[in-house]
């Protein structure tokens, strides 16, 4: 995949041409050129895969034999809401909750804002300024302006004065830096939008994890609960001589063991719970231990839409963020340039003056102006040259970084799309385990309590049936966890409309 740039710097016929042209650059300036590189939007990379070898549409089901399985629709779009096709409304409640109240988004939400009220103030100058000037003072003058051989007099001077002031933006450095704060306006649009995906996917994780770290929670103290009956068993039948003590201490010591696990546990959930809260705008003591969904009450999306590459840079809220701040490098090229040339102004006045308040409004006291003015750079030292060519730099930069988020937005769903893979398998496969290792450990049980098999095989089973417990709960939230960084990595739902953009912007 090559990226090329889009602007080539190709502007000494242009120069050339407008500096030629000398006393019609006043005339020119009531039709408003530019002077600096049009803006080409990239093209998206012409790549039709996200993997070198295709994953299959068909993902595997959790049980071997079973229906259940992922669908990944090739060519559909992520809904905006997509974390409702988890089926949970704990987990809805959960992320409105973040989305009006996170504080980062709140930040985000103030920022563009704060651009937008920028993008205001920078158009203002396509309009005339329009300006009110009102004054009235008392002066004393000396003889000694006309030679001493008059006398100071005193007197007062009344003045109102209406001045209205045009800058036709000959070369259109205005409006570059319109563009340049539209841009911007872009670029806190998208950043919004990025900040509000990432909320949405850590609110979605930290469920997933709260819920399986709870699962595995129950899963210890059921252990516990089940070491706890086997040490009874083992006890009695040393007190009965038939075990001897090595077997009772290996049997407190495999309790120990898994009664030292849970505490640690329980704080992973904890600060999980903590991190939930802080995404939703809550206090820790706000988030109670009710209303959080279980694993078991979570439900696998069944569909999971993988959107055509070609859309991908269209969707993805940090390619489009680059791209914006791409236009505005680009703007600010066109704004270097411009200052390269005249800056026109018109402007008149309109007024009242007067020595008495009562004869200000007479006709002898009108007074008015008319002014043309433009100021074009003849030597600055090479100043206005090396800003240009440091803008074209810092354009080469913004190209850069946006060629470096559409392969990093690539590589994000080549991952994530590899990783349902995976993790389809995986689950099976512990899920198989798990039964298989939970048949055994209650075989074993049963026959040890006849005498059948040592304690031995008993304990071998347990710890067995153990571990194959707490690796499927991790096996199906990493699942869970893997289809949430699919939808990320996908954009999250498509919002195809940006706010306004000043007329005449290329897109």
């Amino acid at each position: 995949m090559v990226f090329v740039s889009p602007n080539p710097w190709s502007r000494g016929a242009a120069r050339a041409a407008v500096r030629a042209a000398g006393p019609i650059a006043l005339c020119a300036a009531l039709t408003a050129c530019s002077v600096g590189p049009r803006y080409v939007k990239p093209a998206p990379p012409a790549v039709h895969a996200y993997t070198f070898a295709p994953v299959p549409e068909t993902l595997a089901a959790p049980e071997a034999g079973a229906s259940g399985g992922q669908q990944l629709a090739y060519g559909e779009s992520v809904e905006p809401a997509w974390w409702t096709r988890f089926g949970s409304d704990a987990l809805d409640r959960l992320e409105t909750q973040a989305l009006a109240r996170n504080a980062g988004l709140q930040v985000a939400r103030h920022t563009l804002l704060q651009t937008r009220y920028e993008l205001e103030a920078a158009e203002g100058i396509f309009y005339p300024q329009v300006a009110l000037d009102a004054g009235a003072e008392r002066e004393r003058s000396s003889g000694a302006t006309s030679g001493g051989s008059a006398k100071p007099s005193v007197f007062n001077l009344y003045t109102g004065e209406l001045t209205v002031t045009w800058y036709p933006d000959a070369f259109g450095l205005n409006r570059m830096v319109a563009q340049n704060a539209q841009a911007q306006v872009d670029v806190a649009h998208e950043e919004l939008r990025a900040a509000q995906l990432a909320i949405e996917g850590n609110v979605a994780n930290a469920v997933i994890e709260l819920a399986a770290l709870s699962e595995q929670i129950d899963a210890t103290e059921k252990s516990i609960a089940d070491e706890e009956a086997i040490l009874a068993l083992v006890r009695n039948q040393y007190a009965a001589g038939a075990v001897s003590e090595l077997q009772v201490a290996t049997q407190e010591n495999q309790l120990a063991t898994t009664q030292a696990q849970l505490p640690a546990q329980q704080l992973a959930r904890d600060r999980t719970r903590h991190l939930l809260a802080s995404y939703v705008g809550a206090f820790p003591a706000q988030l109670g231990r009710t209303g959080l969904p279980h694993l078991a009450a979570l439900h696998l999306p069944e569909g999971l839409p993988v959107s055509v590459p070609a859309r991908l840079v269209r969707q993805r809220p940090d390619v489009r963020a680059a791209e914006a701040q791409l236009r505005a490098a680009n703007a600010q090229v066109d704004e270097a340039v411009a200052r390269l040339y005249p800056n026109v102004q018109l402007s008149a006045t309109l007024g009242l003056q007067g020595n008495r308040g009562s004869g200000l409004f007479d006709p002898e006291s009108l007074i008015w102006s008319l002014a043309a003015a433009a100021a074009a750079p003849i030597f600055e030292g090479g100043t206005l040259r090396a800003q240009e060519h440091a803008a074209e730099e810092a354009y080469q930069a913004m190209f850069a970084d946006y060629r470096g988020a559409v392969l990093t937005a690539f590589r994000d769903v080549a991952s994530a799309l590899r990783a349902v893979e995976r993790d389809a398998t995986a689950l099976q496969a512990r899920t198989r385990a798990l039964h298989a290792a939970r048949s055994a450990f209650t075989l074993a049980r049963s026959q040890y309590e006849a005498g059948a098999v040592d304690y031995l095989n008993l304990l071998t089973s347990e710890v067995l049936y153990q571990n194959a417990r707490s690796t499927a709960i991790g096996a199906e939230a990493q699942r869970y966890a893997d289809t949430v960084g699919l939808y990320v990595a996908l954009g999250g739902g498509v919002v195809d409309a940006a706010p306004g953009r000043v007329a005449g912007q290329e897109n």
